[in-house]
């Protein structure tokens, strides 16, 4: 079975996602992401839709809240049909378990429970910024194992991380986690506004459970040419 390439759908309204979508293939072959932009303007309605339309959806809110509140909030998202969602892992095991366990209450009868993915550290944060800013003593390596296996014992089912990590992460907290990672870009891309990137090939290679691939899919002048491209490439 082929792992997933996400694409995201970086984008403000619903008529420019059709437009992307037009242009992906078919629904049941794709999977997207939904991140804040897009569900802040068009709200729930449509993260619904696209799930009875056949896509796998990568709903990427990065929750972080009191545990409470992110239990209701997981609940909710869990009837949406969707696939994958996110916690910020520095919300701590409470938080990231009361996640779990929304998602678990909320999913319909007959249906699968969406997978929880934590975000460890983000791929724009440098080592200067998670020494300086962040005031964290570990190095960035140990930082994201701590907080992957923080998330692991808490019952998320896998993290977001760097490609460049996944390597030790598989080595240090195991083989039975989802290491789902951004920061892909063909060699022909730039890395835009992120530190920690890789290939899809050597995405492959580090171990890399699924990739999330953006602006080289979608501002492609053939988008399904370039997300086939990338699936093959990864695959």
């Amino acid at each position: 079975m082929n792992k997933p390439v996400i694409v995201a759908l970086d984008v403000d309204n619903s008529e420019k996602l059709q437009k992307i979508l037009d242009k992906l293939g078919k629904p049941d072959e794709t999977t997207i992401k939904v991140g804040m932009e897009l569900f802040y303007h068009t709200g729930s309605e449509l993260v619904k839709k696209l799930s009875d339309q056949g896509y796998n959806i990568f709903l990427d809110l990065k929750l972080h809240d009191i545990p409470n509140t992110v239990y209701n909030g997981a609940k909710q998202l869990a009837r949406l049909g969707i696939t994958y969602t996110t916690v910020h892992a520095l919300g701590g095991s409470q938080m990231i378990h009361a996640a779990k366990e929304g998602l678990i209450a909320g999913t319909p009868v007959g249906k699968t429970v969406p997978k929880l993915l934590a975000v460890t550290e983000l791929t724009s944060i440098s080592d200067e910024v998670l020494k300086n800013e962040q005031n964290c003593s570990l190095p960035m390596n140990e930082q994201v194992v701590s907080l992957a296996q923080t998330a692991k014992k808490a019952g998320a089912d896998g993290v977001i991380c760097s490609p460049l990590e996944v390597r030790e992460l598989r080595e240090k907290v195991g083989d039975d986690f989802l290491y789902v990672t951004p920061g892909i870009r063909p060699k022909e891309n730039s890395s835009d506004d992120q530190s920690r990137i890789a290939t899809p090939s050597q995405a492959k290679e580090f171990g890399s459970s699924a990739i999330v691939v953006g602006r080289p899919i979608t501002l492609a002048s053939d988008p399904q040419a370039a997300y086939e491209a990338i699936k093959k490439e990864f695959n």
